[in-house]
This record gives structure tokens, C-alpha cells and sequence, in this order.
């Protein structure tokens, strides 16, 4: 059964305590589009390349700082450009709502860490992230119910305000950021669609319930965040057997897209040991990392880890027998290329996981067993560390220490889902 079709059949659940987390579900919206009431957005503003960079450099005036960036070849006409573009968008979607008779209120994605209370996430009827996928993945991180703590889950829609430069796979088709009075409309009016896309919890497990310190990796520098944090609890005596652990701990955090595994210092092997679905086989792999994606994710680090290109094809065609070789001549390698990287997609509220081991090492002893497979759908999967200086990462974004020793349990809840807002 598809994850929309369980919140359908048991939306009582989600009203519920769940004893394994230690937190209050948040109880999804009403499932009926049209008696959803649109009266107050909370608007995430993207963060331009010119605004980071500026913020980098506190001390210097407007002027000062223009200095800089030419001097050391910086594009700065490009960067004045673009940002100017996305605040002129900001502006746009804001008056959209005001004029559809929304309360809104903005913060942008430098201040998202701290301006994100529980009593924000309780005002507001929908989130709305403008800019790209990546400012839609922060949004969507933060207003996890396990982070925020709230005790409604807030649908999400998102607006493309650069479409030309950014393909925005989580966000509303280009045709609302030319005319997003339309999408706002029709958002008000009930004529639009629920989207549930699956994310996956991230559950640490050891002996003392102590829980790692989060860093925001947005600003790409490494910064402590605000912690939300979820209780401690005595893990199930089965599990505690097997993985040789007393308690859990839930991350605060929600992947919407994928979780990845891996060593610090991207030339280091990556050492890790995996159980899936709670299997009795320990299996053992050195890689350049895992990456465990949702369905959403698939399109993304998913489907650049495991695509084939035109020259891979006509590489396996040319090592092949004669006569099996004429048998390619009259295919369409472009066509078949395509199929195969259309495969590795699948549904945004699909309930399994996919994990792909990114360059396995496949020599001497590595993997155990050595028929390992590199990719494979799970409903869950165990990691326990082998690694010397590792980290693991929600969504690019949030980033917690993942060394030797450490254990974390990757897997699905139905309730976890992120309820975004689609229109044709």
C-alpha cells in the first residue's frame, strides 16, 4: 500500500503518542484540499550568493566590499544581478498572498535556525520556501514535527523564482513563478493536490543516550545549530541484543531527500558495516560513502550515483561477441541509456528506502560477502561506523559526527511524510 493510502486508512494514528520516538506526532491537515483554510504563510526566503558572501565580511561597507569581490575576478555584476532578480520575486509572491487576504510573515534563510519557533510553526497555515530545491530541503528539515515540536504538520508549497537556472524538481511547475497570483488562487480556492513524500528518521543508538552535536553546513562553513532534541529511550531487547546497544535516540531532523555516510576527506575509504531490514547477515564495505534516498531523492545524489551514460553503452557494446554485438547495431543506445537512468526514479511517498554504496571497493576481501549488492530498496538499514573521521549528513545540510563505533538506524515512518501542496 502506497504511504497516502496509509494516512488515508489511519489518520487517527497520527494524533497519537508514538512510544518509539518519545515525541507528539503531529496530526496531518485535513485530506480534503477544499477545506483547507489559507489565512496565514510563513514565506522562507531564499539566501543569494551576493547576501552570503557579503555576510562574510561584516567590516566592510557596501562600497568596500564591491572592491573586493572585483578584484579577486568575482562576477559581480552577475551576482548584483541575480540577487535583485530573487528579491523582485520575494516581493511578487508576498503581494499574492496579501492581496488573497494571507497574514504573512518572512524570514529569510540566513536567520531560518533561530526565526523557526514553535509558536511561528503554530501561526502559520502553510510554509512557504521561494528560491530553489535547496532552500525547499531546509524549509522542509526544519519544519520536521520531530524538530519544531509542533503540534500541527504544516504543508509546504514552494516557488522557482530563477527557473531559468534552476530545474526546482520540489517546487510548483515554471508556469506559477510566471503567474503566481494564479498558484496563490488556486491554493485558496481548494483546487490543488496533496503530495505525502516519504522521509526517513535517523535513529542513533548506544549506550549512554547522549546525542551529537548537529553543525549547519548551509553556510558552507561549519556552524553549531539551534538543537531541538528528542528524549532518550530503552531500546527493544531484541534490537539491543543484536545490535549491541541499551537506549535510542531520535535525530530532531527529517530526510527528505537522503541521508549520506562518509568520510570527511573525500579521497579516504569509507569503512562501513550494514544490516538491512534486521537481517542476521553483518555485511561489511569499504566505498567513497553511502547514500541512503527517499523517493524524492532519487532524482537527485540517487540518480547520479547509478545513471549510465552514451559512452558507458557503447563501451559494454564493444566488448561483446560478434553476434551478439550485431544485435545492438539496430537499437537505440540513447534510448536504452534513458530508460535505464528513467528506472532508478520511483514515487516521492514510496515507503522503502534505497541505499547505494557509492564506489564499491570490489577486491581481495571487500565486500563480505562478496555478493553484497552496491543498491538495493530496504525498509530499513542498520550502519554501524568503521570510519576514522566521519560525518553523517541530512540533506546536504545538517551534519552530525558519525566516527568509529558509532550506530544508526535508518527507516520510515508513515507519520514522518512531508505534506506538500502540488498543482497541475
Amino acid at each position: 500500500m502506497c504511504l497516502v493510502g496509509v494516512l488515508q486508512l489511519n489518520n487517527k494514528k497520527l494524533l497519537s503518542i508514538r512510544r518509539s520516538s518519545g515525541v507528539k506526532v503531529a496530526p496531518t491537515v485535513s485530506l480534503e484540499p477544499s477545506k483547507f483554510k489559507l489565512r496565514r504563510a510563513l514565506i522562507i526566503t531564499k539566501l543569494s550568493r551576493y547576501e552570503f558572501e557579503q555576510s562574510r565580511y561584516p567590516e566592510l561597507n557596501e562600497e568596500q566590499f564591491h572592491q573586493m569581490m572585483r578584484k579577486r575576478g568575482t562576477d559581480l555584476d552577475a551576482w548584483i544581478y541575480h540577487h535583485k532578480l530573487h528579491k523582485s520575486f520575494e516581493d511578487n509572491i508576498v503581494k499574492c498572498f496579501q492581496d488573497a487576504g494571507c497574514e504573512v510573515k518572512m524570514t529569510s534563510r540566513a536567520e531560518f535556525r533561530s526565526s523557526l519557533s514553535k509558536e511561528v510553526m503554530n501561526w502559520a497555515d502553510v510554509i512557504v520556501p521561494i528560491g530553489g530545491d535547496g532552500t525547499f530541503l531546509l524549509a522542509a528539515g526544519r519544519a520536521s514535527p520531530l524538530f519544531a515540536q509542533s503540534h500541527t504538520k504544516i504543508p509546504i508549497v514552494g516557488f522557482n523564482s530563477d527557473p531559468q537556472r534552476s530545474a526546482g524538481r520540489l517546487l510548483l511547475p515554471k508556469h506559477y513563478s510566471d503567474y503566481p497570483g494564479e498558484a496563490v488562487a488556486k491554493i485558496k480556492g481548494g483546487d490543488f493536490k496533496w503530495m505525502h513524500r516519504t522521509r526517513i528518521r535517523s535513529t542513533i543508538l548506544g549506550i549512554n543516550g547522549k546525542i551529537p552535536q548537529s553543525y549547519d553546513l548551509y553556510r558552507h562553513c561549519i556552524s553549531k545549530m539551534e538543537q531541538k532534541t528528542t528524549r532518550p529511550e530503552t531500546l527493544d531487547k531484541e534490537l539491543a541484543k543484536k545490535y549491541d546497544a541499551k537506549v535510542k535516540r531520535v535525530l530532531p531532523y527529517l530526510a527528505l531527500n537522503e541521508v549520506f555516510i562518509g568520510e570527511t576527506l573525500s579521497s579516504r575509504v569509507t569503512h562501513l558495516q550494514l544490516t538491512l531490514d534486521h537481517g542476521n547477515v553483518l555485511y561489511k564495505t569499504k566505498s567513497s560513502g553511502l547514500c541512503v534516498s527517499t523517493g524524492t531523492g532519487s532524482t537527485s545524489w540517487h540518480s547520479s550515483i547509478n545513471r549510465i551514460t552514451r559512452h558507458s553503452m557503447d563501451s559494454l557494446t564493444k566488448i561483446l561477441p560478434e553476434e551478439i554485438r550485431n544485435d545492438f547495431n539496430g537499437l537505440d543506445k540513447d534510448q536504452l541509456v534513458r530508460k535505464y537512468n528513467e528506472s532508478l526514479i520511483f514515487a516521492a511517498d514510496d515507503p522503502r528506502i534505497c541505499y547505494s554504496i557509492r564506489e564499491q571497493i570490489n577486491v581481495g576481501v571487500w565486500p563480505s560477502p562478496e555478493e553484497f549488492e552496491p543498491r538495493q530498496f530496504v525498509s530499513n538499514l542498520y550502519v554501524k561506523s568503521c570510519c576514522f573521521d566521519a560525518n553523517l549528513v541530512i540533506d546536504g545540510s545538517i551534519c552530525y559526527s558519525f566516527n568509529d563505533g558509532s550506530k544508526v538506524l535508518l527507516e520510515v515512518h508513515p507519520e514522518d511524510a512531508l505534506l506538500a501542496i502540488t498543482l497541475d
